[in-house]
């Protein structure tokens, strides 16, 4: 097998797939959430007579649930957060199906950058599962998709360090940018697997929350980040 097993792609395809549609996307991404906490009726896990969407005391995926945990009808922010997840879902597949062809400059970084992109196709298809699998209907299959998102990506952000890392083609910057993504990834795994549970008293969902929304928030910014070093390599 070498870089022949997958399809080569133009200079202009390279620039939409691997830095235009994946800017545009997480700008979208952003705009939506911010739309669907606005229109989120209210209720958190621990008080369910809350009015609105608390940043600190909501998670994203009460957003996608069917009713809002006041009881209210939460018809548009779960369409929102279906179409937002199933828009990235759909992006982030593409974008690295499309990065070996940047990377995979010889047999090892081949590998590695298919082991990436193989584990990222999957949690692309989890975020898709998490945004049609509302909480309060379906908990442990949105769980179990949610989830494994942060398990898929951890094993293509440690990949794609590696890769970035031996390609020498893209400035050490954003080898250390991918690789603060992986450690940022694996924290909280960490705090999925070991942090207190949410719903064990208010500081504990603050905590649980808070290290959601930090880590959505490293992960859209990682994105834009490595759009610029991709921009340099590929307009060159």
């Amino acid at each position: 097998l070498n870089m022949k097993f997958y399809p080569s792609i133009k200079k202009t395809n390279r620039n939409i797939i691997l830095i235009a549609i994946p800017r545009t996307v997480v700008v979208m991404f952003v705009l939506f959430q911010i739309l669907g906490m606005y229109v989120y009726p209210g209720g958190t896990i621990l008080d369910s007579s809350t009015r609105g969407y608390s940043f600190v005391m909501n998670f994203f995926s009460d957003m996608g649930a069917y009713a809002a945990r006041n009881g209210e009808p939460n018809y548009l922010s779960m369409i929102i957060f279906a179409i937002s997840l199933s828009m990235v879902g759909c992006t982030f597949s593409v974008y690295y199906i499309a990065l070996p062809n940047i990377f995979g400059n010889d047999r090892l970084n081949f590998w590695l950058s298919t082991l990436g992109t193989f584990f990222a196709i999957g949690g692309s298809i989890c975020m898709i599962g998490t945004g049609f699998t509302p909480t309060d209907l379906v908990y442990d299959t949105h769980v179990l998709f949610a989830n494994n998102i942060f398990h898929f990506f951890l094993i293509t952000a440690l990949a794609y360090t590696i890769v970035i890392y031996r390609s020498g083609i893209i400035k050490i910057k954003y080898v250390f940018g991918y690789g603060l993504f992986f450690i940022s990834i694996l924290i909280y795994v960490l705090i999925l697997q070991y942090g207190p549970p949410a719903n064990s008293g208010q500081s504990a969902l603050i905590f649980q929350v808070t290290s959601q929304k930090i880590i959505v928030i490293i992960f859209c910014g990682s994105v834009l980040h490595q759009t610029f070093g991709f921009e340099k390599i590929i307009n060159k």
